[in-house]
This record gives structure tokens, C-alpha cells and sequence, in this order.
């Protein structure tokens, strides 16, 4: 294994002290929408396989560990986030429970098979690849961020193979796009259960959305209560602190 550090990267915490990860400011970090993810996705907690696409930095893999006993696989097309995961598995001693697969995650139902996984997470890119003008020009950020190397078909289509009967797929995305993703679901035997958006503060537009599907699930969709991530101080509010860091 590589020395932890290397070039520009730098050591953060993860929520809390209790998880540590390796950054770099020239590549996608995670943000608030990897933790709400990992809180909000159902996952097994005692045994079973799980496995997180786009998973960037593994931010969400080494967080869903707070939660689940159960096996993780990471997948990240990037070569660089992938190894930055790879060492924040090792400096957080979790070898043993989470491992990383680098490839475009629409090989993984040939490479790793169909229907093999308990739970599916994923926080994919969030937007369409228009003209190659409209991306970062920092690729990390590009490929992170636009529909470069899978689109939302691609994702949904993937996670439905991927999963068990049964089983339950989560993503994280923006609320523009959720039309594309109820109708993508449905068309792929992923039944929307779960649905919750979140606001930056009280009385502002939903900028985020959760939502979880159930492979060949029967219709039944809950609308959950929206989340406000910031009160009039400019600090977390008390319910977004209780999703961090439970009651």
C-alpha cells in the first residue's frame, strides 16, 4: 500500500472523529449528500452484501460501516478516487469489510454478477452531458458531476441487476430530475418506496432528493417529511444533527 498522503491530499474526518478519510482539493470531495445517503438507504445490518456505485473517495462505504457488519463493495470509474478509498479503508483498519472494485459500473453485472447484493447505493452524477464547453474543466469534477461515463438509464438499469429480489436500491440526486427517475425506475422493476427532499433552510426549494425503490416491490410510496439542513443562525438544524449523529 501506498503512503497515505500524496501530493496536495489532506486527512479529514468523516461526520464525526470516529472515521478519518483521505481528500485532495483537485478531486471531487464528498459533501452533504454522501452522508444523507448513507443515513437514509436501507442496508442489512448484521450480514449480506452491499454495494456502493460512484462511490468517489468512499465516503459512503466507510460510513454505511457505522451502520452495517454486512460486506461493502465500492465502485469508482477514477483511478485516482478509487486509490484514495482504498487507503481510507486501510488508515480506518476496515479491510476486512470493504473493498474496491475500479471499473465503469456498467460492467459490474457481467464482472460481478446478477442479483448478488442485499442493498445498492449509489450517488451519481447528477446532470446530463451537454457540450464538453459546459463541464468543469477539472475532469475529476466533470466526471463526478455530468453524465460523462453512465447515465441515470445507466445507474438505474445496473442497480436493478445488481440487486436482489427484493432487494433495496437508494440514490441520492437533485429534484430536477425526479420525473426521469420515477419513470427510469419503473422501467427497470425498481418500485419507488421511499421519497424525502431536502432544503437548504426553511421556506427555500428543495435542492436534494432520496429515494429508495424495492426490486419487483408492489406500489407503495411514502412521501417523508422534508428535511431542512440549515436554521436562521446558519447552523445544522436539530433534526438534520439527529440524522448525523442519532437521538
Amino acid at each position: 500500500m501506498k503512503s497515505r498522503l500524496q501530493g496536495d491530499e489532506r486527512l479529514d474526518y468523516l461526520v464525526d472523529e470516529s472515521l478519518k478519510i483521505i481528500q485532495s482539493p483537485s478531486v471531487f470531495s464528498f459533501s452533504l449528500d454522501a452522508v444523507l445517503l448513507s443515513r437514509f438507504a436501507y442496508i442489512p445490518i448484521q450480514k449480506g452484501r452491499i454495494i456502493d456505485l460512484c462511490s468517489g473517495n468512499g465516503a459512503v462505504a466507510l460510513l454505511l460501516t457505522q451502520r452495517s457488519k454486512a460486506q461493502i463493495t465500492g465502485v469508482e470509474i477514477q483511478e485516482r478516487l478509487s486509490d484514495m478509498a482504498k487507503r481510507s479503508i486501510v488508515l480506518n483498519g476496515l479491510e476486512d469489510q470493504i473493498s474496491m472494485v475500479t471499473d465503469n459500473i456498467v460492467n459490474l453485472p457481467e464482472t460481478l454478477g446478477h442479483g448478488r447484493f442485499d442493498a445498492v447505493v449509489c450517488n451519481p452524477p447528477y446532470f446530463p452531458s451537454a457540450n464538453r464547453k459546459d463541464h468543469n474543466e477539472n475532469e475529476h469534477l466533470a466526471v463526478a458531476r455530468h453524465e460523462i461515463y453512465c447515465t441515470l438509464e445507466d445507474v438505474v438499469s445496473v442497480s436493478s441487476k445488481l440487486v436482489k429480489q427484493g432487494g433495496k436500491v437508494t440514490f441520492v440526486h437533485r429534484p430536477q430530475r425526479l420525473m426521469d427517475i420515477l419513470s427510469t425506475m419503473r422501467a427497470y422493476r425498481l418500485e419507488p418506496k421511499r421519497l424525502q427532499f431536502i432544503h437548504p433552510k426553511k421556506g427555500s426549494e428543495a435542492n436534494m432528493l432520496l429515494i429508495e425503490g424495492m426490486k419487483d416491490g408492489r406500489p407503495d410510496l411514502h412521501i417523508l417529511p422534508p428535511l431542512t439542513v440549515y436554521g436562521e443562525d446558519g447552523q445544522y438544524t436539530e433534526e438534520l444533527k439527529t440524522v448525523f449523529y442519532g437521538k
